[in-house]
């Protein structure tokens, strides 16, 4: 059942939680899900690791083979891209644990846009008054404990809803909204030191 050149249309424009379903029938369809979040996703890695691109690679490559390996454990009634970022989020600690050292810094075009996104929020932008160097953000992040630099890339990088940040942290949805809160208060803090 591998798409021929006419199908191949036909299941880009499929849903995710469509092809996980395929996927149990033709295991090269798997592909078109990795096509579309490999770059979602290594971006992700990188933001809430700070690892280089190799790395980030065989952590991406980890996430997608432990998701391979899950998918029938998928609820197809849930959202796929929740699932797989929860997997990465997950093999990215796991990897950070096994290095017993996690670098604090993220790249410094992310880092602005972090603080840019950040600072745009009506209750952080009293405080963020002024623009800030690339070099500030990296140490003001550096600053910020694991549980908060994660949920505000996700919240402000990677735009994700409360609920899909409540599925890949594994945490109540109400656990977000505090989290997120008390991220930018601690933020807040720093930027106002």
């Amino acid at each position: 059942m591998s798409p021929k050149q006419g199908e191949q249309t036909d299941f880009e424009q499929r849903s995710d939680e469509d092809l996980v379903g395929l996927v149990s029938e033709d295991k090269e369809l798997y592909s078109y899900l990795v096509r579309r979040y490999e770059s979602r996703l290594l971006r992700y890695i990188v933001r809430i690791s700070g690892v280089d691109r190799d790395d980030a690679e065989d952590i991406l490559q980890e996430s997608f083979i432990n998701a391979y390996r899950n998918l029938c454990g998928f609820d197809r009634e849930r959202k796929f891209s929740s699932w797989i970022y929860r997997i990465t989020h997950n093999s990215t600690i796991s990897d950070a644990r096994r290095r017993k050292v996690r670098q604090r810094h993220l790249i410094p075009d992310v880092e602005a846009e972090l603080v840019e996104r950040i600072a745009s929020d009506e209750d952080v932008a009293r405080d963020a008054e002024r623009k800030m160097e690339a070099e500030e953000v990296r140490g003001m992040l550096a600053e910020l404990n694991e549980r908060h630099r994660d949920i505000l890339v996700l919240y402000y990088l990677e735009q994700m809803s409360y609920t899909e940040i409540s599925d890949v942290l594994h945490v109540p949805v109400g656990t977000v909204g505090t989290r997120l809160m008390r991220a930018k208060k601690a933020f807040r803090k720093i930027i106002v030191k």
